[in-house]
């Protein structure tokens, strides 16, 4: 049965063209219209003049709530997707880290159900591709050269939601991989990576279109060496993703990203792992013991930085509060701006026909009451 039709007023909402002020109605889980005035006849629900955000869209996200998308445990990560609802994430991409072949085809069959039944909108793997002198909290033991026929395993286990892949663009095969996905509708990204600037641009030439997380695990900015980082903020084709915990990225390194890439290129993400929302503690990541402290991820055996414990809204509220970004675009790149950058065209957008996916936002920017397919989230 459809949720009760509704009309939201007194809203200030973030919309593809601006902001909208008025009301949202809508009806059979979608996005009916928007209107100025007099609301619809019917039952309304005033927001008090508050920001209404489309629900936001994590495209890279390990795990919460206790449980990690690499677990390919059914029920573990349908609590993680739905604590993130909770928190106004109402789309997700489910991220999985290295791991052997055999479990990567594990992993990605039972992701695959989940996107079958609508609670991921996607699979992203972010290795093994990936360059071992900056694997992060990836096992460098599991990393292993670009190969197109393993690649075709995951499409076909994935039954075409395998949405994107990292690849350190200087590994043998890299660029041929990078080609493969692309024509398969699979996004490339570029990251994990020691690869210099010509080479990231060959990687972006022949159709990457995505810097994972920019500044973390990739050869650094040089001024005669400019490396990956150069490269993408300087290249209109590419979506950079952005870890806004202030952890993995200072707020002045971001503030660098924001300038030269504006905000319609810069993909908010968490990155988040397991321990979102649970604290400190020790938690395993593809098999790595990760420490947290003071919400602060580690790989225990190197010291290395790992995941976040951030949820979206929070990277939201840190563009707004430390890098002077408008709410409107820091919303945007948190919502339209993934999406976009993963062909998820009706995700991410409050506008007529789209999924019902809302957020009311609170004075403190966090989430105040959900919205999924129509239907307020308890």
């Amino acid at each position: 049965m459809s949720p009760t039709p509704v009309t939201l007023t007194n809203t200030r909402t973030v919309t593809p063209e601006g902001i909208h002020e008025g009301w949202v109605q809508v009806d059979g889980g979608r996005i009916a219209a928007l209107g100025s005035g007099e609301p619809p006849r019917g039952t309304v629900h005033d927001v008090a003049g508050r920001w209404v955000a489309p629900g936001l869209v994590d495209t890279h996200v390990h795990g919460g709530a206790g449980h990690g998308f690499p677990e390919a445990d059914a029920e573990g990560a349908r609590r993680t997707i739905a604590y993130n609802r909770s928190q106004g994430v109402t789309s997700m991409v489910g991220g999985l880290v290295a791991a052997s072949p055999e479990d990567t085809l594990r992993q990605v069959s039972a992701l695959a159900d989940l996107c079958d039944e609508g609670e991921l909108a996607g699979i992203y793997l972010e290795g093994p591709f990936i360059a071992r002198q900056r694997c992060g909290a990836h096992d460098p033991d599991l990393l292993r050269d670009p190969d197109t026929a393993e690649f075709d395993r995951w499409l076909e286990a994935g039954r075409g939601h395998v949405r994107m892949i990292t690849v350190a663009p200087e590994l043998p095969g890299a660029l041929e991989l990078i080609r493969s996905a692309s024509s398969s509708g699979v996004v490339a990204a570029v990251g994990h990576t020691e690869a210099t600037y010509e080479e990231t641009v060959a990687a972006f030439d022949a159709g990457a279109s995505v810097a994972t997380h920019l500044y973390n695990a990739m050869r650094p900015l040089g001024h005669r060496d400019p490396g990956p980082i150069a490269a993408a903020l300087g290249d209109d084709r590419v979506a950079v993703e952005l870890i806004l915990d202030l952890v993995h990225v200072h707020a002045g390194a971001a503030q660098v990203v924001v300038d030269a890439a504006g905000p319609g290129r810069v993909s908010l993400v968490t990155d988040a792992m397991n321990a979102t929302g649970l604290g400190d503690g020790e938690y395993t990541l593809g098999g790595l013991r990760v420490r947290v402290s003071g919400g602060e991820a580690r790989v225990v055996e190197t010291g290395a930085i790992a995941s976040s414990t951030i949820v979206l809204p929070q990277a939201v509220r840190n563009a707004v509060r430390h890098l002077g970004v408008s709410v409107p675009d820091a919303v945007r790149s948190a919502s339209s701006v993934p999406a976009g950058a993963l062909g998820l065209a009706d995700l991410g957008r409050v506008e007529a026909g789209a999924p019902a996916d809302l957020l009311v936002l609170d004075e403190e920017l966090a989430a105040a009451e959900v919205m999924y397919r129509g239907a307020f989230v308890g």
